[in-house]
């Protein structure tokens, strides 16, 4: 494909993407899959074009003159991002073969004009209702907070099973398999790659063996502040995609304190040489013991949706772990027989995932004032029934991953007046977990400054954006 081309095509796929409810990420998969002729190399120019242009599209609408098409935001980003003069731009419009029409005396008018001053969302790069919540929530820094949410591109965290391995092997596998890894800061058992150039963990043989998985460090946080230890009965409210199910089940398990050494399997009756030949056998490959796990803790894992507990089955299957996984009702049934009996209730609770933008981008484009109402008020709603389950002296640990204040301080501020015979738990008192580091104990503790309430941020730990609240039953 031409320059010009890719351009057309990525002017394409944005409008796609305005029009679906669907990640960046499957729109453009989808895209590739329609258009055969577009090699790896065209793909890759064609997704850092869109998601250059998702990332600013504030800064490419405004400077556009309010326009939001995929063609307008892309030619606005061939001047404010690329800085490429009139004339280039031109020239990669010039409406021949598959590239984009020329430009229009308003597409002209429009990278010539100077932009001004711009507002303060549109600097920031985020949704204008924002801000005000912004503002509140980080004060001076809130511009900072946008930023790292919005602007770089987020690593990929991992969460080393340690009931199957240890960090220091996986560390030395990824090492040989080409790859970086760098110990996370907060979780103890965490490993983070570079985003650039992505790496295919899934097929890799420690995502197979269960010796890893996809977690971003502060979801591993919000897992060990749970408190959970031996004997509990835990209780996952809002499993969703199962990474915290699968999380707090390896609490459950006995720690292994050093890899399990690889074993080759018995040769087949056809002898191996090193040159082959018809009926040669392949040479029998070492693979890594079966580890046997026994769970320590009874786990229950909830969703209001049957195929998100299906879809976490083989992810607790390759973590060798288990966890009883129930469908929820809609109106909070199935849960009768765990009234008052677990010691640890986390909710999850569903939310914008704008702490997450870094990743999703494109979402932050979606949301609505309305949304976030909607959300707050199921969220409620939810801890309202899940509060249930908890016994007397068992803690309750609600997490969002939300930036935003009506999503976090208002529902936890709900369930505290709503719910006197919970008292706050002091985050510094959730810090014991062998799981974190003496970093996340120091710099945690002084997020929380002494309260029950934990924020996350790009910015303020590097992580996604996480709010956490902890609370005890007193009565």
């Amino acid at each position: 494909m031409t320059p010009a081309a890719r351009l057309a095509a990525a002017a394409s796929v944005l409008d796609s993407i305005a029009h679906s409810s669907q990640p960046a990420e499957v729109v453009l998969k989808a895209w590739g899959a329609a258009n055969r002729y577009a090699g790896s190399g065209d793909r890759r120019a064609i997704a850092d074009r869109v998601y250059k242009v998702i990332r600013a599209r504030g800064r490419l609408v405004w400077a556009m003159g309010g326009r939001e098409d995929g063609r307008a935001l892309v030619i606005g980003s061939l001047s404010l991002i690329d800085g490429l003069p009139l004339e280039e731009i031109e020239l990669l419009h010039s409406g021949e073969g598959y590239g984009p029409r020329p430009l229009s005396k308003q597409e002209r008018g429009r990278i010539m004009s100077a932009p001004g001053e711009l507002p303060g969302w549109v600097a920031a790069g985020l949704p204008e209702f924002v801000v005000e919540d912004f503002k509140i929530t980080f004060g001076d820094r809130w511009t900072e907070e946008a930023h790292e949410l919005m602007a770089p591109r987020a690593p990929i965290d991992l969460r080393v099973n340690v009931a199957k391995t240890t960090v220091a092997a996986v560390e030395t596998e990824l090492t040989e398999a080409g790859l970086s890894p760098r110990r996370t800061p907060w979780s103890a058992v965490g490993l983070r790659l570079s985003a650039e150039p992505p790496p295919n963990v899934q097929a890799l043989e420690a995502f197979k063996q269960g010796h890893i998985e996809i977690q971003d460090e502060g979801s591993q946080v919000a897992c060990w502040l749970t408190g959970v230890e031996p004997g509990m009965t835990v209780v996952d409210y809002c499993a969703g995609g199962g990474g915290k199910t699968v999380g707090l089940a390896m609490l459950g398990q006995p720690v292994v304190t050093k890899a399990p050494k690889a074993e080759a399997e018995a040769a087949p009756v056809a002898t191996w040489s090193p040159v082959g030949g018809e009926g040669a056998a392949p040479p029998p490959q070492p693979k890594a013991k079966p580890v046997e796990i026994t769970s320590t803790i009874r786990l229950f894992a909830y969703d209001v949706v049957q195929k998100r507990l299906d879809n976490i089955r083989p992810r607790l299957a390759r973590a060798g772990v288990t966890a009883d996984l129930r469908l929820l009702g809609q109106n909070g049934g199935g849960v009768e027989d765990l009234v008052r009996q677990a010691d640890v209730v986390l909710v999850d609770a569903p939310c914008s995932g704008s702490g997450t933008w870094r990743r999703r981008p494109e979402d932050a484009w979606r949301l609505k004032p309305s949304e976030v109402e909607r959300l707050h008020a199921l969220q409620v709603q939810i801890l309202d029934r899940a509060s249930a389950l908890v016994k007397p002296g068992g803690r309750l640990v609600f997490v969002t991953c939300s930036m935003l204040r009506g999503e976090n301080e208002a529902t936890a501020d709900a369930f505290e007046e709503n719910h006197p015979e919970f008292a706050p738990v002091p985050v510094a008192q959730a810090l014991n977990a062998s799981t974190l580091t003496d970093a996340a104990r120091e710099r945690l503790g002084a997020l929380a400054d002494g309260g029950h309430r934990l924020r996350l941020s790009p910015a303020s730990t590097g992580t996604d954006g996480f709010f956490a609240a902890a609370y005890e039953r007193t009565a």
